[in-house]
C-alpha cells in the first residue's frame, strides 16, 4: 500500500499526527531531564582538563626554553671565560700602550659579558623555578578534574543505560512521526516547540485556556478548535491548538449552578392568598 503524500492528509489528521509527535517528543524530554545538570557539568569538566592540559603544555615549553637560555648562558660565559684567560696571557707580551689598552679593554668587555650571562641564567632559573611550581599545581588540578570527570561520566552513563532502549524507541517513533508531516508545518511545529519554555508546541484546551500559556481563549476561537478546519494558533504564546477530545485526553467539564427562579411578588401573594387558613381547616 502506497504512503499517503503528508499534504493530502486533513487538518484532523495532521493535528493528530502533530498531537502524538508532541508527547513522543516530550517522553523523550522527560527520559533527558533524569540527567539533570550531568551532561552540562560533563561537558564543563572536559573544556577545564582541555584549558588544563594546553596551559600546562605551554608552561613545559616556556620551561624548556629558560632552561635552553640558561644552556646558552653557560656556554658563552665558557667561552669569555677563555678568551679573558687568553687576553691574560697576551698582556705579557704586549710591546706598545696601544695593544695594552686593547687588550685591557677585551679583557673588560668579556668580563661584563660574563656578569650579563649570570645575571641571565638567576632570571631564568627563578623563572624555571616559578613555572614548576605553577606546572606542578596545574598537574594536580588537572589529575582531580579527571577523577571528577570519572566520577561524573560513570553517573551520567549509569542513567543513560536505564534510559537508553526506551529513548531508542520513542526516538524511532518520532522519525516514523516526522515523514507524516509536511516539511513546512514540521519546520514551524520545531519553531514553536524550540522558542517554548517547556518544549510543548501543541497543547489543547484546558478549562477554556490555554493549555501552555493559561490564557483565556475567546468561545468562537474555541468552536473553531473543535471544528478542525484549519490549524489555529494561541494569540497569546504561538503555540498549535487542539481540542482535547481529538487529542484523546479526557477533561473536566465545569459543572455550573443552575440558576434559581426567579418568583415575583404578585406570585408570592397569590400563592399566600391561595393557601388554605387555619379558619379554613
Amino acid at each position: 500500500m502506497a504512503k499517503k503524500d503528508p499534504t493530502d492528509l486533513s487538518v484532523e489528521e495532521k493535528l493528530k499526527t502533530l498531537y502524538q509527535l508532541q508527547t513522543t517528543l516530550s517522553s523523550i524530554d522527560d527520559k533527558r531531564a533524569l540527567r539533570g545538570e550531568l551532561p552540562l557539568e560533563v561537558q564543563d569538566l572536559e573544556d577545564e582538563i582541555a584549558g588544563l592540559a594546553t596551559r600546562i603544555e605551554k608552561m613545559e615549553k616556556e620551561v624548556s626554553e629558560f632552561t635552553n637560555a640558561v644552556s646558552k648562558n653557560k656556554a658563552d660565559i665558557t667561552e669569555a671565560q677563555a678568551s679573558v684567560e687568553k687576553y691574560q696571557k697576551q698582556l705579557d707580551d704586549v710591546k706598545n700602550n696601544r695593544e695594552y689598552d686593547t687588550l685591557s679593554k677585551e679583557i673588560e668587555f668579556q668580563t661584563l659579558e660574563i656578569q650579563l650571562c649570570e645575571k641571565k641564567i638567576r632570571e631564568a632559573n627563578s623563572k624555571v623555578e616559578e613555572k614548576n611550581a605553577e606546572l606542578a599545581n596545574n598537574i594536580q588540578l588537572i589529575d582531580e578534574r579527571k577523577k571528577d570527570l570519572e566520577q561524573k561520566k560513570a553517573e551520567l552513563d549509569e542513567i543513560m543505560e536505564e534510559t537508553r532502549t526506551e529513548e531508542e524507541v520513542l526516538k524511532q517513533k518520532a522519525k516514523e512521526l516526522e515523514v507524516k508531516i509536511e516539511p513546512r508545518l514540521l519546520t514551524s511545529f520545531k519553531r514553536i516547540r524550540k522558542n517554548a519554555r517547556n518544549g510543548l508546541g501543541v497543547v489543547y484546551v484546558q478549562r477554556d485556556a490555554c493549555g501552555g500559556c493559561f490564557n483565556k481563549i475567546p468561545p468562537q476561537r474555541q468552536l473553531d478548535i473543535k471544528m478542525h478546519k484549519k490549524i489555529i494558533v494561541c494569540e497569546y504564546c504561538g503555540r498549535i491548538m487542539i481540542d482535547p477530545d481529538l487529542a484523546g485526553v479526557k477533561t473536566e467539564k465545569t459543572v455550573e449552578d443552575k440558576p434559581k427562579r426567579k418568583v415575583s411578588r404578585i406570585a408570592r401573594k397569590k400563592k399566600t392568598d391561595d393557601s388554605p387558613s387555619v379558619n379554613d381547616m
